[in-house]
C-alpha cells in the first residue's frame, strides 16, 4: 500500500448500528474524491489480517461503534496511543482491534499517528443489516469530520 493515509472502517454489517465505521467508509468512498495518499479500506470486524495495511500508513483514522453509555449518534474524537486509551467498551471486536495497535509498540515498523472516531450506539441489533435511525443520522457528521481530518 502506497497511501500516506488510511481510513479504515471497522464493524459488522450484519449487526445493525454495529457496522457503522464500514458505512462510514462508504459514505467517504461514495462522496467526492477523497486528497491524494488516502486510502479508505473495509476492515469488517478486524483480525490480523488488518496489520500490514496499518503499518504501511504514516496516518491511521479508524472508525468504529463504541458503548459508551452516551446517546447513539454521538461522535467522540480521540487520538489513542495504546489500548488502555480507548473506550472502555469498543463493540464485540474491540480485542482484536486493541491488540493490533498494540503490537504497533512491540515491532518495528513504528507507530502511525491513530485517530480514532467512535460513534456512540445503544446496542447491536441481533441481524440487521439497517443503521438505526439516530446512528444513520451521524454518519455524514462523521464523513465531514473526517473530511476535515484530512484537509478537505
Amino acid at each position: 500500500m502506497t497511501a500516506d493515509t488510511l481510513v479504515l472502517g471497522i464493524g459488522n454489517l450484519l449487526l445493525g448500528d454495529e457496522g457503522v465505521g464500514v458505512r462510514v467508509v462508504e459514505a467517504l468512498q461514495s462522496g467526492p474524491p477523497l486528497p491524494g495518499g488516502v486510502t479508505c479500506l473495509d476492515g469488517g470486524t478486524g483480525s490480523l489480517v488488518l496489520l500490514e495495511p496499518m503499518q504501511a500508513v504514516r496516518r491511521l483514522i479508524l472508525v468504529d461503534a463504541t458503548l459508551d453509555g452516551r446517546p447513539a449518534g454521538t461522535l467522540t474524537r480521540l487520538t489513542p496511543r495504546y489500548a488502555a486509551d480507548y473506550p472502555a467498551s469498543l463493540s464485540a471486536h474491540d480485542i482484536g482491534l486493541r491488540d493490533l495497535l498494540d503490537i504497533f509498540h512491540i515491532g518495528e515498523h513504528g507507530v502511525p499517528e491513530v485517530v480514532l472516531f467512535a460513534i456512540s450506539v445503544e446496542e447491536i441489533a441481533d441481524l440487521s443489516v439497517a443503521l438505526s435511525p439516530a446512528v444513520a443520522a451521524a454518519v455524514p457528521g462523521v464523513v465531514a469530520a473526517i473530511r476535515m481530518e484530512l484537509g478537505q
